[in-house]
């Protein structure tokens, strides 16, 4: 079933490629795993009939079986075997497809098909466990039959056998499974686990790739020592060949069990590693019904939860400006601010009134948006905060909220750019723009429930009345002269004083200044 996250950011933890995409066409996925399967049945059974055969030659009695018996079991083995594997596909295989039908009809599973699919490995290892069960009972009969000296061997063998084919059987049934497990687990977090604990697979595997054989060496060792007719040689060698049986077996338990463990915890590194590396999007196929599964589900969470709040930060960063939303999260919000000494740049639309009584809306809307476009990307060009859009207007702010060393160079330099960029590239939207630098308290203001960031002061006043009167100076362009005596020498020589005049709602003169 695809996920609400798009299928292509998954990491799958198979190089195999077992697990592919989750919205891979269901008919080839219930091909794949009925053939697995089927391979998986055919191959568990052979693998027990061998060890039988290995194990009987090997702890047999001497003289061995008599020719009756061995006839028999040379005729009764292979036909349990093909009977196993006919009764298995059709019990089995063809059971363990029922239970995952919601896959096939494209939905997702209720919860109690979830869980019956994750127990899918468990009931056919059930199911080979009661095949093999009735075949030990089957082959002790023939023995207490034809040869009853032997009955006990060929019990313990065949129970030996059956020990190994269950644990192969639920080992590569987990493998096999594994996407539907995945699907299965989509998109949830199980608030527990689903398909037993770490714990109770961890004893499981003991069991069978230590306990249990094991415990045959120490049965072989009794029978021996019961019999009392088997030579020190014969003795070696069953107790060297067991050895090496449990050393394969242990082995092969051991590595299945730490591909198990491993994987899960694998796809959680790699995928930790590209959310880093700054990809939120990512996330892992859920297929493990333990806590490992839970794992990967609470990643999964924490990245969705991750990608959110950068989406989150993002929007309120185009807002309010980056800079603004980074002092937000870095400090505790609340009102009020400081004073700091910054740079203010303000740009208004000429006959904006007149703009919007002659124009579509549709037109104007589209006029201020390439007006602002030049706006912010020279002063963010410039190191400096578009503070807010006033209408037609836009106030900008160099040295708050982060400290700015040459904020009344950037300041200059970015209405110079803005100027010489509009006449360029928005000649029907002409706008007059001023400059002004000194004391502001900058910070929040507002009420707890909803306030914003801005900078309050005079020369905030001083660059808006700066502003009224570039519009009708040449370049459309004026600053403060107090502003150019604070900026870098090369960017005040670019600036001239051209007369005092006393701004609206001010009591001293101010010396302006435009670009030479």
């Amino acid at each position: 079933m695809p996920s609400p996250r798009d299928t292509p950011t998954r990491t799958g933890p198979f190089g195999s490629g077992l697990l592919g995409p989750l919205d891979q066409d269901v008919t080839v996925l219930r091909r794949r795993v009925q053939r697995l399967l089927t391979a998986t049945l055919i191959a568990t059974n052979v693998i027990g009939a061998l060890v039988v055969v290995g194990l009987a030659a090997l702890l047999m009695p001497a003289p061995g079986m008599s020719g009756g018996l061995l006839r028999t079991m040379a005729i009764a083995v292979p036909a349990y075997v093909v009977s196993a594997v006919v009764v298995g596909t059709l019990w089995g295989t063809r059971g363990a497809l029922r239970t995952l039908h919601w896959a096939a009809e494209g939905r997702r599973p209720t919860d109690a098909e979830r869980v019956a699919s994750l127990r899918v490995p468990l009931r056919l290892t059930l199911m080979q466990a009661v095949l093999w069960g009735v075949a030990t009972v089957v082959f002790a009969a023939l023995a207490v039959l034809r040869q009853p000296a032997v009955a006990l061997t060929v019990f313990l063998v065949v129970a030996f056998a059956s020990v190994v084919v269950c644990a192969i059987a639920y080992l590569f049934g987990e493998f096999a499974l594994r996407p539907y497990a995945a699907r299965a687990l989509d998109g949830t977090a199980p608030p527990r686990p689903l398909s037993g604990g770490v714990n109770l697979r961890m004893l499981l595997f003991w069991c069978l790739g230590t306990g249990v054989p094991v415990a045959g060496l120490v049965v072989t060792a009794v029978l021996a020592w019961v019999r009392g007719d088997v030579s020190t040689t014969k003795l070696a060698v069953s107790v060297i060949a067991l050895g090496l049986v449990v050393l394969c077996f242990g082995l092969l338990v051991t590595v299945f069990t730490a591909r198990a463990v491993v994987n899960p915890i694998s796809s959680v590194r790699d995928a930790l590693g590209r959310v880093r590396a700054g990809e939120f999007d990512v996330a892992i196929p859920v297929y493990d019904g333990t806590e490992l599964g839970l794992l990967q589900a609470g990643f999964n969470d924490m990245a969705a939860g991750l990608a959110e709040r950068e989406r989150l930060r993002d929007l309120f960063g185009r807002h309010v400006g980056h800079e603004v939303a980074v002092e937000a999260m870095r400090t505790s919000a609340g009102l009020g601010g400081s004073v700091r000494t910054v740079s203010v740049l303000f740009v208004d639309l000429v006959g904006s009134t007149a703009l919007a009584a002659s124009r579509p809306p549709e037109e104007v809307v589209g006029l201020l948006n390439r007006f602002f476009a030049v706006v912010v990307d020279e002063v963010d060009r410039h190191h400096g905060l578009v503070n807010k859009f006033v209408g037609d207007a836009a106030l900008a702010v160099f040295g708050a909220p982060a400290p700015l060393g040459d904020h009344a160079t950037c300041a200059l330099a970015a209405g110079r750019a803005i100027a010489r960029r509009l006449a360029l590239e928005v000649p029907d939207g002409p706008a007059g723009i001023g400059v002004a630098t000194g004391d502001a308290v900058a910070g929040n203001v507002g009420d707890p429930r909803r306030f914003e960031y801005t900078v309050i002061g005079d020369p905030v006043n001083e660059a808006a009345r700066l502003t009224e009167l570039a519009k009708n100076a040449p370049g459309r362009l004026l600053a403060s002269w107090t502003a150019v005596e604070s900026a870098a020498e090369e960017e005040a020589a670019l600036w001239k004083a051209t007369e005092d005049v006393t701004l609206r709602g001010r009591s001293r003169p101010t010396t302006l200044a435009a670009p030479r």
